[in-house]
Parts: structure tokens; C-alpha cells; sequence
């Protein structure tokens, strides 16, 4: 078989891929771009855009459900789950054609739809053609994980795909996971009239947060009606009349619950299986993920890994980092790296969770002389005004250099309202900077000078 010889290949057109695809094309490169299913990755079609626009819909309902608090009656609210599900999809849909558009309007560029697998190194098998290329670039993504449990194949069972090509609203969704797309979709079902009960094997949710953090999410999500069963020791499922048994403990007697449908959210896996990354010499670590250093190379020479799939962060903003990255070194003489990012991300409930730079727990761990500052929303008058009073404001700050070290806002707004602290943090600017400025009145942000000002040691909290 020929060997085609392209100057640069792409796999796979996520966040990432159609970027340095761009790229690519502007600086003249005669560019492949492989993309075996669906243009815009995860986010585009089964992760950011589609869930946050039902989110949008949960939340509409929300707040038409509480009009009687705003001085208004909407009357009896019913959800038809065909027109949200449709609604998504529209917006799915426009996303997905902008992409593949994009990337098939592209000077140098040929789009090519199929499995690509390394057959040697450097060199791509897909549909038949051999391709080649001194620069290629690996963005193809992550899916859901399928725990092991006991019975799992006994029982139909929903991911976080499947679980939004549903046509009507669940009697009881059990969601296996108190995790970060789980507790999304407990809100969100909740929301739409489904009974929720998630299923957690820790003693708290969301592990990785402060101990205040997940107590505050799950009075949240409480408050709204969603049950919580932690320390789930031991889990099974099993066919029953009319739906599936979910069994939780073992250690201690329970009465089993009976679901309607079972969501399982317990984690993402890369997809690197199937791309003959042997044949490249492109090594992966012991859970799939491929190994690339501080700016996204492999071990092969010529080949990096970008995204979801080389394990340096799960979420879209960190593969267009990575995308970035890439492009700074490799055409713009600037060296920027992975470990220059501050950790950042959002828990999309609502009222929202932004997090950014280290927890409470590692600020502790550190060494440092740490001061924190730590305010209810209830203090927070546009909260107050908003009805939207839940959660708090908590933010680290090292006592000796005074320059920010992490924060925590969950409330209305924290996923933006975070973003203030986080560029802040980026320029490497002292807390004064922020403390001593004017922010307008009335915003949920204007309290972020007021938690400056009233920070005390860790010891005193």
C-alpha cells in the first residue's frame, strides 16, 4: 500500500483537534483531519453544550415552579421531555455543523471520516489509506467507564449519553456516583419531576472538595428533593417487576431500592484502545492514558497527545490549553507548558460551585502559613434580592506573600464570579490588589474586596 504524506495529521475533531487543525492550515501545512464519528468531540455532542442546555431547561422550570415566592402563579408546571430533549438537539446540532464546517472550509485540508490506527511509526492506517505525517496530533477523547459490578449485565443501564436520549421523564433515576456529571444530573431530573437517589461509595460527595464544599452541595441538591445513599459498600443490580433493584450496603441491613432507570457515573476512561499506539512507540500508563511531558509530546518523536486521552485534565478548557500549548512551542517560539495552568473548574449545579488553585485541605497539607477568608451568601445582598441565598464564599491566601492560593465559590454565579479571583491569581498580584479595589453595586462579585479584607489564620476558622 502507498504511503500518503501529509505535513501534519489531526485525530479526531474535539476541542483541541479543529484548533490546531487551524493552525496548521495557516501556517501552509498540508493537513489530514481524521474524525471517526461525530465533529466537536464530547463537549459539542454529549458533554458541555447538551447538558448545559438542560440545565438551562431544569433550571427554567425551577424558577417557574418558585413563582409564588416572586409574587407571580405559573400555574400547574408540566415538563414534556420530547420538546427539551429536541431543544437540545437543536442546539447540539447547530454547534456540531459549525465545526465540521469549519474544519471542511479549511485551506490545506482534507477532512477524512474513519477509525484511524498507527500501523508503524509515524504512520496512520484509515479506511484503507496509508497517511504519514512528521507532525500528529492524538485528540480523541475519553468515555464513560462501566464499573464492575454485580448484575451489571442482567440490567439495561443509562450513561451520561444514553441518559439524554430519553423521550420522557424517569419514575426513580438511581444514579451510581456522587461525582461531578452525576450530581448534575440528580439536579437536573430532579428538577424536570423524576425521584433521584444517588448512590455514593464514599462518606461524602465529590471526595476531592473540602468537607464544607460537599456538605454545602448536598443540603443544595437536598433541599430540592434528592436522596443520598453514602457508604453504599457494596453495590448490585438486579431485574425486578417493573424496573431494577439496587442494592447498597452489605454491611449493614437496608431495604433495596427499586429503580425506574439506573444512571452509572463513575468515571471517564481514554480512548486509546484500538490505535495501535504500540506499533508508534507511544507509551500509555497503567490506565490507558497516553504519557506526554510538560507540552504535550509523547514518547514518539513528532506525535503529541492533547485533551481528554493524555490524563493532564478532563475538561474542555484544559484541551484548548493543551491545544495552545502545542501551537506556543511549536510555531511561536513561546515555551509555555502544562504546569503553568492554575487547576480551575466548575460543578454545574445550581446554584454553582467555581473552584480554582488549591482546596482548604491542601492549603493545609502545603506547609504554608495560610490565611482564609469565608463568607455566607446570605450576606451577599444580590443573593438576598435573587432569592438565591444557598452556599458561601471561601478564599485562601498565603500569609506571607499575600498572593492568592485557591478559592471556592458556591452560590449564584460562583462558576463566573471565581474567574475575578483566578486572573488575579494569574497575574501574581497580591490580594491587596483586589482588596483595595472599587467593584459595582449591587453584584454578587462586590463581596469579593469585603472577604479580602477579613482574612484570618487557618487555626481560627
Amino acid at each position: 500500500m502507498p504511503t500518503e504524506v501529509f505535513d501534519a495529521i489531526v485525530v479526531g475533531a474535539g476541542q483541541a483537534g479543529p484548533a490546531l487543525a487551524a493552525r496548521c492550515a495557516r501556517e501552509g501545512l498540508r493537513t489530514a483531519v481524521i474524525e471517526r464519528h461525530l465533529f466537536g468531540g464530547t463537549c459539542v455532542n454529549v458533554g458541555c453544550v447538551p447538558t448545559k442546555t438542560l440545565v438551562a431547561s431544569a433550571r427554567a422550570v425551577r424558577q417557574a415552579q418558585r413563582g409564588a415566592e416572586y409574587g407571580f402563579d405559573a400555574g400547574d408546571i408540566r415538563v414534556n421531555m420530547a420538546r427539551v430533549k429536541a431543544r437540545k438537539e437543536g442546539v447540539v446540532l447547530h454547534s456540531r455543523k459549525a465545526v465540521e464546517a469549519w474544519m471542511r472550509g479549511l485551506a490545506h485540508t482534507e477532512v477524512i471520516t474513519g477509525e484511524a490506527r498507527f500501523v508503524a511509526p509515524a504512520t496512520l492506517e484509515v479506511n484503507g489509506r496509508q497517511l504519514s505525517a512528521p507532525r500528529i496530533f492524538l485528540n480523541v477523547g475519553g468515555r464513560s467507564v462501566r464499573p464492575d459490578l454485580q448484575g451489571i449485565d442482567d440490567v439495561t443501564t443509562l450513561d451520561n449519553v444514553s441518559v439524554m436520549e430519553l423521550g420522557a421523564v424517569p419514575e426513580h433515576l438511581v444514579i451510581v456516583g456522587g461525582s461531578y456529571i452525576g450530581l448534575e444530573f440528580a439536579q437536573m431530573m430532579r428538577r424536570f419531576g423524576a425521584q433521584v437517589t444517588v448512590v455514593e461509595r464514599s462518606a461524602r460527595l465529590l471526595p476531592r472538595e473540602d468537607v464544607d464544599v460537599s456538605d454545602g452541595i448536598r443540603e443544595i441538591l437536598q433541599a430540592e428533593g434528592v436522596h443520598f445513599e453514602l457508604e453504599a459498600e457494596c453495590l448490585s443490580l438486579a431485574p425486578t417487576a417493573g424496573g431494577i433493584t439496587v442494592g447498597a450496603q452489605c454491611a449493614r441491613e437496608s431495604t433495596p431500592i427499586v429503580a425506574s432507570h439506573v444512571l452509572l457515573a463513575v468515571g471517564r476512561r481514554p480512548n486509546t484502545d484500538g490505535l495501535g499506539l504500540e506499533h508508534a512507540g507511544i507509551h500509555m500508563d497503567a490506565k490507558g492514558y497516553i504519557e506526554v511531558d510538560d507540552q504535550c509530546r509523547t514518547s514518539a518523536t513528532g506525535v503529541w497527545a492533547v485533551g481528554d486521552c493524555n490524563g493532564k485534565g478532563a475538561f474542555t478548557h484544559t484541551a484548548w490549553n493543551d491545544h495552545e500549548i502545542v501551537v506556543a512551542n511549536l510555531f511561536d517560539n513561546d515555551p509555555r507548558r502544562i504546569s503553568d495552568r492554575i487547576p480551575c473548574y466548575a460543578l454545574f449545579i445550581d446554584p454553582a460551585l467555581g473552584r480554582m488553585g488549591m482546596s482548604e485541605t491542601e492549603a493545609r497539607a502545603s506547609g504554608r502559613r495560610v490565611l482564609m477568608g469565608k463568607m455566607p451568601m446570605q450576606k451577599v445582598g444580590r443573593a438576598r434580592e435573587a432569592g438565591e441565598t444557598q452556599g458561601f464564599m471561601k478564599v485562601l491566601v498565603d500569609a506571607d506573600t499575600r498572593l492568592l492560593l485557591g478559592a471556592a465559590i458556591l452560590g449564584l454565579n460562583g462558576d463566573e464570579v471565581v474567574h475575578s479571583l483566578l486572573d488575579q491569581m494569574a497575574a501574581g498580584q497580591p490580594c491587596d490588589v483586589m482588596a483595595r479595589t472599587v467593584h459595582i453595586h449591587p453584584t454578587i462579585s462586590e463581596l469579593l474586596p469585603t472577604l479580602l479584607q477579613q482574612l484570618k489564620p487557618l487555626d481560627e476558622h
